[in-house]
């Protein structure tokens, strides 16, 4: 099948060198890779925009955001120094869990002929609403998500996590399975 965005190839079966589906560990390496470059990147855009020109924090805020979004405000601030280290824990936890969920289920898209960054638009999306629904049920302490500066802005977020994540899948994947 031909598309806009160059040859979707299939497995044709018997004689095929194309695989259905890479191996396990290729799958979970490329998640790990492209989580790590999404999770810095979303961390480079809280610091541009919440930093420099919303200036909802400080710089140093971003590393303990999370541990405030998961356990509240007072047991961050309680915490100190180690709220940054949590912080970080728990950011990297979540980039690294999403990329591979990511890396998992790409293959069924592109069999489909699907964009990758097109996919990553709408997994963006999901995340967010995903994260924050568990957020509210962990915590009552978190931003107002009727609010709808904080729905764009964490869409926003979302955005810059996972195109980088589904472009580094998509052709750390790509070299994988041949196609």
């Amino acid at each position: 099948m031909s598309t806009n965005y160059g040859d979707v190839r299939r497995d044709t079966g018997v004689g095929s060198n194309v695989t259905d589906r890479p191996a396990l560990w290729p799958t979970i390496k490329a998640g790990l890779i492209g989580g790590i470059a999404g999770g810095v990147l979303i961390w480079i855009y809280e610091a541009i925009v919440w930093v420099g020109v919303q200036q909802l924090m400080p710089l140093a805020g971003i590393p303990r955001n999370a541990t405030g979004l998961v356990f509240g405000k007072g047991v961050q601030e309680s915490l100190g120094l180690t709220a940054y280290f949590l912080g970080t824990a728990i950011h990297f936890s979540f980039v690294f869990a999403w990329g591979i969920a990511f890396a998992y289920i790409w293959p069924y898209f592109r069999r489909r002929g699907y964009e990758a960054t097109f996919v990553a638009l709408f997994y963006a999306v999901v995340i967010w609403i995903v994260m924050h629904a568990a957020i509210m049920v962990a915590t009552t302490d978190h931003p107002n998500y009727f609010d709808p500066m904080v729905v764009i802005g964490g869409f926003m977020s979302h955005f810059f996590y996972t195109v980088p994540l589904a472009l580094i899948v998509k052709r750390r994947l790509a070299a994988e399975t041949g196609s």
